[in-house]
């Protein structure tokens, strides 16, 4: 079981991801924006974390470059889940320091293949 922290603004995809997660059996922390998604990362550090990209005040990109900053969460695999679906898109994405980049509409099963293969590494 791994602790995931997830944020997205949009409370249906945020309640999808954590359902699908902890019927996985993983403990699962759901929050509604990039900072508190920073916030609960260094309070409580999760194994992996599921960041939207567009969420009001802090967006998922620049959750994602806060963590890289930060020392003790260097290491913390994420993934960006984004209705943005463009190539250069993703490579903001990857650029910005996710491990994975999953567009929206988007599939439970394939987001939990690719959580467990992030969390299997």
């Amino acid at each position: 079981m791994a602790r995931i922290l997830v944020a997205d603004d949009d409370v249906d995809i945020r309640e999808l991801v954590e359902f699908k997660l902890t019927t996985l059996g993983h403990d699962v922390v759901a929050v509604a924006d990039g900072a508190s998604a920073v916030e609960e990362a260094r309070r409580q550090r999760p194994d992996l974390a599921v960041l939207d990209v567009m969420m009001p005040g802090m967006s998922g990109l620049e959750a994602v470059r806060e963590i890289r900053a930060d020392e003790t969460l260097v290491d913390l695999p994420v993934i960006l889940l984004t209705a943005r679906a463009q190539e250069s898109d993703r490579e903001t994405g990857f650029d910005s320091g996710a491990d994975d980049y999953i567009t929206k509409p988007f599939s439970p099963r394939e987001l939990a293949a690719r959580v467990e293969t992030l969390l299997s590494r």
